[in-house]
């Protein structure tokens, strides 16, 4: 019986998981550093993954108009699930809020996620879209 690879052990992996968001943080146990980093790259050049931002991926798919991966979820679903596994609790941002509560008919364009009192430097991104951040810090009384 031949052993499997660190990156096909990934690729099972990934497909076990029930999110869309991978960290490299979950891979620490299969090798080395430069191993993870390796395979990654390999996961990301034939597409079963995408980078959102540091140690951050998404599974992909291929798109149905230039063949090129895409994440299989939306850049909001994205956001919100990373920045939970990162232990950072978000909440819709302010546009995004008031237009699903029926308070605006403006469509937010930009991802937005409110992060209370913690400020969030992490950027995370997929093609052009990138994840905003707001938070309550200047706020305070």
């Amino acid at each position: 019986m031949s052993r499997l690879s660190i990156q096909d052990r990934m690729i099972r992996s990934i497909a076990l998981r029930k999110g869309e968001v991978i960290l490299r943080a979950d891979f620490e146990s299969m090798g080395s550093a430069s191993q993870i980093s390796r395979a990654l790259k390999g996961l990301t050049e034939t597409g079963k993954i995408v980078r959102l931002g540091y140690g951050v991926y998404a599974k992909a798919r291929p798109s149905a108009l230039a063949g090129k991966p895409i994440p299989r979820a939306s850049l909001a679903e994205l956001g919100q699930e990373a920045l939970e596994k990162l232990g950072v609790s978000v909440k819709l941002g302010h546009a995004q809020a008031a237009y699903s509560e029926g308070k605006t008919t403006q469509v937010p364009v930009r991802t937005t996620f409110n992060t209370g009192q913690r400020r969030i430097s992490r950027k995370l991104t997929v093609g052009i879209s990138t994840v905003h951040y707001e938070n309550n810090y200047n706020a305070r009384a």
